[in-house]
């Protein structure tokens, strides 16, 4: 794909992409097998081994977990009232959209707890192995030590244009919008109102600015990492954008990952 072609002339040392449809992938740049950090793209793989955890039974998204009050839906749709980075409740829940890697962190230990399994090898045997992600590994916090590669987050955003790990009635739950008409702060971007998550997603819908393209769809979600690293998922297109690099979100990104999406959006539609 020629807009994939953009990332030879980004402001890094290393970067690669994939672009992903129902009919596999369609197009990639740079070094697939390169293992990257991926900052808070960790959320969806966390927030997916969750879901699975749910379908077999462990817990329910709305038992409580968490701070008084909270829930595992919570939890995933950053609406707990969790700090940022701290097990320290700001806010009642549901009342507040608190971006919260603390929160992730929780979660896991839930999971850990009701699964009787620890988290890494939970999300390792749940999602990893399943998909052939061999390359990827839960290094760190929930919120944020994930590794991985393009091909394997490829794996990965297959899974999220077909589901096949589990039911298409609870990937949809998943990106659809939970706890409707919070405000909060999306990181690097400022506050939105609202700020729409789903259950371990972030949603586009009407937000501006955003890291997507203009062209992409306001049923668009994913998540972005602070390490330099983004997966979106178009569900108008059917189609997915994973691209890693080595350079920490900043300016820089603001303005190349909206350009590339678009070009990447423009290749799909013709």
């Amino acid at each position: 794909m020629r807009s994939l072609e953009q990332i030879g002339r980004w402001p890094v040392d290393n970067a690669a992409a994939a672009v992903v449809t129902a009919a596999g992938v369609q197009g990639t740049a740079g070094d697939v097998d390169r293992v990257y950090t991926l900052a808070s793209v960790t959320k969806p793989l966390v927030a997916y081994a969750t879901l699975i955890a749910v379908e077999e039974g462990a817990f329910e998204l709305d038992d409580p977990a968490g701070p008084a009050g909270s829930t595992v839906r919570h939890l995933l749709a950053h609406a707990s009232g969790l700090a940022f980075d701290q097990n320290r409740v700001q806010a009642e829940p549901g009342t507040r959209r608190i971006y919260s890697s603390a929160g992730f962190e929780v979660l896991a230990d839930f999971v850990e707890e009701k699964t009787s399994i620890a988290f890494a090898e939970y999300l390792h045997e749940a999602v990893f192995v399943p998909l052939g992600m061999n390359s990827s590994v839960l290094s760190g916090p929930a919120g944020h030590g994930a590794e991985s590669t393009v091909g394997d987050l490829s794996r990965f955003a297959s899974e999220l244009v077909s589901p096949t790990l589990i039911d298409p009635a609870t990937a949809y739950d998943a990106t659809s919008l939970q706890f409707p008409d919070l405000a909060g702060v999306l990181p690097g971007f400022g506050p939105q109102r609202p700020n729409d998550w789903g259950l371990g997603f972030e949603l586009k819908d009407g937000k501006a600015p955003h890291w997507t393209g203009e062209a992409n769809s306001k049923q668009t979600y994913g998540h972005f990492g602070q390490s330099g690293t983004f997966l979106w998922v178009d569900p108008a297109l059917a189609a997915a954008c994973v691209v890693l690099t080595d350079r920490a979100f900043g300016d820089w990104a603001k303005t190349v990952w909206p350009d590339l999406s678009d070009a990447v959006v423009d290749d799909l539609r013709r």
